[in-house]
């Protein structure tokens, strides 16, 4: 059966979501800092990792973004084959970050050409992906990507050669490049396989996995422990000033590939990896 589904649900949803996102850190990655603050021995470390969760702490009591840099919108939409939207879902998700960003004075950060710079002025279009899945109900996955961490980010066509290998050596390139730019502890995406646009999509996605939920392939489970370890090993630290605890997590997302390309993309996260998730 056919469910209607009013558009105007994904617009309130939107609009809730973007206060949420600015203003509250998720529970899965505050656990993260929390745990790794126990790990930690430095006194910098230690020191700025609670500076952190204070800083979460008085960003959720006070209502205030967590950052001055309240993103560019990415929307991931997985709508159910049974669903008949009564308008369209693009610009009833634009119509949530427009009214989302002004209702909690939240900074605009959306230019409409990237190279006249002029300001949309209501941090609108999101960057919004929409999938066809089964069912009648339509999940709707928010990311608030601030772009101190999206500028270190980086794509590699590898040779299949390559390998794990060679995987591996550019993620912890990327993340050694980018040092203390990116606002370690950081989230660390890697797409792997697809095409030149699909890996970066891939890495994309992957920030959107809850920290500590893992691939479902043991092979990939192991390499996103494997590359966490390694990365956290760079002693690149909170905020650059050294300890263990470089990265929070790392995912890892994958896709088939042609018989002579082996892309892989890293997309970074600093520690307020600000997403939600919504099924309506």
């Amino acid at each position: 059966m056919i469910r209607e589904f009013d558009v105007k649900l994904l617009t309130a949803s939107v609009e809730r979501m973007c206060g949420e996102n600015a203003c509250d850190l998720p529970d899965d990655v505050e656990e993260a800092i929390v745990n790794a603050l126990s790990c930690e021995d430095g006194r910098h470390a230690k020191s700025l990792l609670s500076d952190l969760l204070e800083n979460a702490n008085v960003a959720r009591n006070k209502r205030i973004p967590l950052c001055q840099d309240t993103g560019l919108a990415v929307v991931f939409l997985d709508v159910g084959r049974d669903v008949h939207f009564s308008g369209d879902p693009y610009e009833a998700i634009n119509e949530g970050i427009r009214l989302g960003y002004q209702r909690y004075r939240l900074r605009m950060s959306v230019v409409g050409d990237p190279l006249r710079r002029v300001n949309t002025g209501d941090n609108t279009p999101a960057i919004t992906t929409i999938r066809l899945v089964p069912g009648d109900r339509v999940t709707i996955t928010l990311l608030s990507k601030g772009f101190g961490s999206e500028n270190m980010s980086r794509l590699a066509m590898l040779r299949p050669a390559d390998g794990i290998e060679g995987v591996q050596a550019f993620v912890l390139e990327t993340v050694k490049l980018a040092g203390p730019n990116a606002c370690p502890p950081l989230v660390v995406g890697v797409g792997i396989g697809g095409t030149f646009d699909h890996v970066a999509f891939l890495a994309k996605k992957a920030l959107a996995r809850p920290i500590g939920v893992r691939h479902s392939d043991p092979f990939y489970a192991d390499f996103e422990e494997t590359l966490l370890t390694k990365i956290n090993q760079l002693g690149i630290g909170p905020q650059g000033f050294g300890g263990h605890t470089t990265a929070l997590s790392v995912a890892v997302n994958i896709a088939p590939t042609h018989i002579a390309g082996l892309p892989v993309a890293c997309n970074l996260n600093c520690h307020s990896t600000r997403h939600r998730q919504e099924v309506l």
